[in-house]
C-alpha cells in the first residue's frame, strides 16, 4: 500500500524552468492526502521557488530542496546540510573559468553575481527564485547548501567529467537537467533526504513511489520500490528505475498517480 509519493519537478512533473504546474496534479495531491498518502516535492531548486510553484497547496506537502541539502515543510526548516567551505572558492573559480553562470543556494534564497540577462530572467521569471544579486560570490558570508553552474545552451559532457575528476572524492557532483551542474556536500542527495522523511513518518521504501528523470534522482529512486523514470529521462535513470512512466509533457507521473485515487 502506497503511503508516500516523491517526485522531481523539472523534466518530470513539468518542463525545465517551469513556473506553474498542472492544476489537476495539485488537486490530485490533495485528494491523495485525504486518503493518507503524503507528497514530497524533490528538486535541485531552492525551496523559495518550490513553494511558489506549489503555491495553492504549499502548506500541504513536504520539500526536498537543493538536491537534498534542505528538508522541510512550508515555513519550517527541518534539516539542512551545509557545503564544505574550504572548497567553495575553488569551485566558484573553476566554474567561472569553464564559462558557467553561477548560483549559490542558501536555505531560503539564492545568490548570483552573473550579469547574463537571459540567465537572470530565467532565475527570476522562470524558476521564480528569490534572488540576491552580488558583486562577487567569493565575498558571500552566509550558509551555503549548493553551488551550481549553468550553461544555457547545455553543459558539454567534458565539463561534467572535469568536475567529477577534480572534486568527485570531496563533493557530490551531478547534472540536474541539460543546463545545470550541481555540487554539494558528499552526503547530500535526494535519497538521503527522502530517508529522513521516511523514517520520520515510519514509512518503508516498499510503501513509497518515486518519479525522476535525471542523474540527481537516482538515489531517490533507490529509496522507493515503486520507482519510475519518465520516458524522457536519461538512460542511467531509466536503468535505475523499476518502471517507466510516460514523458513529462504527456503528464506521465499524473497518469500513474491517478491509479492510486480511491484504491482504498
Amino acid at each position: 500500500m502506497i503511503k508516500l509519493i516523491v517526485s522531481d519537478i523539472d523534466g518530470t512533473l513539468a518542463e525545465d524552468g517551469a513556473c506553474s504546474l498542472n492544476p489537476e496534479l495539485l488537486e490530485l495531491i490533495l485528494q491523495l492526502k485525504e486518503q493518507g498518502i503524503y507528497f514530497v516535492a524533490a528538486s535541485g531548486r531552492n525551496v523559495s521557488s518550490m513553494e511558489r510553484i506549489f503555491e495553492p497547496i504549499r502548506d500541504k506537502i513536504f520539500y526536498i530542496a537543493g538536491n537534498g541539502g534542505y528538508v522541510g515543510c512550508y515555513g519550517r526548516q527541518l534539516f539542512i546540510t551545509e557545503y564544505r567551505r574550504e572548497l567553495a572558492a575553488d569551485v566558484i573559480r573553476d566554474m567561472r573559468a569553464a564559462g558557467f553562470d553561477l548560483m549559490i543556494d542558501g536555505p531560503g534564497c539564492v545568490y548570483t553575481d552573473s550579469r547574463n540577462g537571459e540567465f537572470l530572467d530565467w532565475l527570476l521569471n522562470g524558476y521564480r527564485f528569490q534572488v540576491n544579486q552580488m558583486e562577487d560570490l567569493l565575498t558571500l558570508n552566509a550558509p551555503i547548501l549548493k553551488i551550481s553552474g549553468c550553461i544555457m545552451r547545455g553543459i558539454p559532457e567534458e565539463n561534467l567529467h572535469y568536475f567529477e575528476k577534480k572534486y568527485g572524492d570531496r563533493l557530490k557532483v551531478t547534472l540536474a537537467g541539460m543546463q545545470w551542474l550541481d555540487t554539494m556536500d558528499p552526503s547530500v542527495n535526494k535519497g538521503n533526504a527522502l530517508k529522513v522523511i521516511q523514517e520520520s513518518l515510519d514509512i518503508r521504501p516498499e510503501e513509497t513511489m518515486a518519479f525522476g528523470d535525471q542523474l540527481n534522482d537516482i538515489e531517490m529512486l533507490n529509496r522507493a520500490y515503486y520507482s519510475f523514470s519518465v520516458a524522457n529521462g536519461r538512460p542511467e535513470t531509466k536503468k535505475a528505475a523499476r518502471f517507466l512512466a510516460d514523458s513529462n509533457v504527456n503528464q506521465g507521473p499524473l497518469k500513474i498517480m491517478k491509479l492510486l485515487k480511491n484504491e482504498r
